[in-house]
């Protein structure tokens, strides 16, 4: 006595009809995706830029001053040596953190804006720019 197993499957066209839709899916939701993790990135610089204030402020406190130019934010993690009442380190890591594009922050004090000016310059790391490439600024 000799059973047959009737075998089962996908034919190729339900296959390319099952790729078809998750490609037009893809190209309809993709680029949703890639606009909100633009501005996730725009939003951690900000909330750096918030931390960052924060620990210039403790310093401010502490020495009457905020760090100069030349010290830079590296005076929040070590004492930049003409800091008498230094009291740090401000900052929770041990090293400065770079913007959400692996970018260096730009701090100068006295600032043009108050007595710091601290951004980033966004995704080109050029001043300017609109969308992703917006500059990021402490005194907005």
């Amino acid at each position: 006595m000799h059973t047959h197993v009737k075998q089962t499957g996908f034919s190729l066209i339900e296959l390319l009809v099952v790729l078809t839709i998750i490609a037009l899916l893809g190209a309809v939701v993709g680029p949703q995706v890639i606009k909100h993790l633009g501005g996730a990135k725009s939003d951690v610089a900000k909330m750096q830029i918030e931390d960052f204030g924060a620990a210039l402020d403790l310093y401010y406190l502490d020495n009457g001053r905020y760090p100069s130019s030349d010290e830079g934010l590296s005076a929040l993690l070590q004492s930049p040596g003409n800091a008498d009442r230094w009291n740090g380190p401000y900052l929770r890591k041990n090293s400065i953190p770079q913007d959400a594009w692996g970018n260096d922050y730009q701090y100068v004090s006295p600032g043009q804006n108050g007595p710091y000016d601290l951004s980033s310059y966004g995704a080109d790391n050029a001043a300017g720019g609109d969308g992703e490439d917006k500059d990021i600024v402490s005194w907005e």
